[in-house]
């Protein structure tokens, strides 16, 4: 994801049935965005829910835990192309502030579940919360800078760590000892 969009040159890639290489490149770099963002749900794989929290007092509004799963895969992939949008004005060479705030908010994505459902502790997962919406925000604004499609991709997801941090508050404080 290194390479700048501009730097693709005219040839035709063969793999890709004479697609024009430039292009080529652009297909697979979105897919290494998406894959990207998709690689913070990793965690959450072996932190699941599990008992514990199935033994937490919550609040009325706790959506289904079915919800989540179709949610996080239209966030991720919505992530994915906005961080694409913005690689293709310039890549990182122009566009290092915006891709390197993305990179700090996907590592806060990323951390919640160790520290939620591994690490059992809301209170600590609230924080990391609290800096995920920071930094996802500066990203929003970076990303509109650059390119408001991209800004606009990122709020739903806004909304949803929003909820979620509201959420986590609620779950923590219902379960304080």
């Amino acid at each position: 994801m290194e390479a700048s969009p501009q730097a693709a040159g005219s040839a035709r890639c063969p793999a890709m049935g004479g697609w024009p290489s430039g292009l080529f490149m652009s297909v697979m770099v979105l897919a290494g965005w998406i894959a990207l963002c998709w690689s913070a749900a990793v965690p959450g794989a072996f932190f699941v829910p599990g008992e514990w929290y199935a033994s937490l007092q919550k609040p009325s509004w706790t959506p289904p835990n079915w919800l989540f799963g179709p949610v996080w895969t239209a966030l991720y992939t919505m992530m994915g192309v906005a961080a694409w949008l913005v690689w293709r004005r310039g890549g990182f060479e122009r566009q290092r502030i915006a891709l390197r705030l993305f990179l700090l908010q996907l590592f806060f994505n990323a951390l919640w579940s160790p520290l939620f459902f591994g690490m059992h502790n809301p209170g600590l997962a609230f924080v990391d919360l609290l800096l995920l919406w920071l930094a996802l925000a500066a990203t929003a604004a970076a990303f509109w800078k650059a390119r408001p499609v991209a800004g606009a991709l990122l709020l739903p997801y806004l909304a949803w760590v929003s909820f979620a941090g509201a959420l986590n508050f609620a779950l923590w404080r219902l379960n304080q000892p």
